[in-house]
């Protein structure tokens, strides 16, 4: 099937008012297992847990490339699952890296950045929110600040395996943020090889970036929990804020060429 079509059709409508409720204690942590499972090669073990939470495994061999990918989605479009997001990977090679997508469509074409990656890099990983940043009570739907999210239960397993995340945001270009791109450790604010090698690449490809490591930016991520998570376990993680040209107009074949750079030396380490 197409896997672009397939991942983009299940973010597309989106909306702020959607019901969401995330899972609870006992359903994160049959979530942590069957994750691990998978990512431990043991599908049917991965199933067995996960069919009880409405969560299915699938392999699937993308039409247009041949690449063969493991997902885990909700088995029915309606219920509490449907919201959780999903987990792609592929499923040749190991996992060398991971792209997170927390807030689709809120932020606008990440999820279509975050596919293209996963597309255009070898031995990687895709994990997408399931709902809109304001869907639920409260900030329920913002998975980038809570840890009760089968999103964040599911990037610390591939932490736990020490494979390094990328996390995509989009912000508006004001003059409060006269950046095309914004390049921090979230909460590790030490500038780590990849990190330095993203800025350079995008700064000398003519965008403007601000560098979380040598000044005070806007939107540098230092409360994301993915990110204090990934410190807690040592992983790698590069939180990178893109303005709308970045993401997707004059600036998205360089912005792209550049993070697709950095997922390549993770692939090779």
């Amino acid at each position: 099937m197409d896997l672009r079509s397939r991942i983009l059709d299940y973010t597309a409508d989106f909306a702020p008012d959607d019901p969401y409720m995330p899972p609870d204690a006992d359903e994160r942590e049959d979530i942590a297992a069957g994750v691990g499972s998978l990512l431990d090669g043991d599908a049917a073990e991965a199933e067995r847990i996960l069919a009880p939470l409405g969560l299915g495994v699938t392999r699937l061999t993308d039409t247009d490339s041949g690449r063969r990918y493991d997902e885990i989605a909700a088995l029915r479009k309606d219920g509490k699952a449907a919201r959780w997001g999903r987990l792609y990977l592929t499923a040749d090679s190991a996992i060398r890296w991971n792209v997170q997508v927390p807030h689709p469509v809120s932020d606008r074409d990440t999820e279509a950045l975050g596919v293209r990656l996963l597309e255009d890099a070898p031995s990687g990983s895709l994990v997408v929110a399931g709902a809109h940043r304001r869907a639920g009570r409260g900030d329920r739907g913002d998975v980038a600040h809570r840890e009760d999210s089968a999103f964040h239960t599911v990037v610390v397993e591939l932490q736990k395996r020490g494979v390094p995340g990328l996390q995509l945001h989009g912000f508006a270009e004001s003059s409060e943020r006269p950046y095309d791109a914004i390049v921090s450790g979230g909460a590790g604010q030490t500038a780590s090889g990849e990190a330095t090698a993203l800025a350079d690449r995008l700064d000398s490809d003519g965008l403007r970036v601000c560098r979380g490591w040598q000044a005070r930016c806007p939107l540098e991520g230092t409360t994301n929990v993915q990110g204090r998570s990934a410190e807690r376990h040592h992983a790698g993680f590069l939180h990178v804020e893109l303005a709308p040209d970045a993401r997707d107009g004059r600036d998205a074949d360089e912005t792209e060429d550049a993070l697709i750079d950095v997922l390549t030396t993770w692939s090779d380490d």
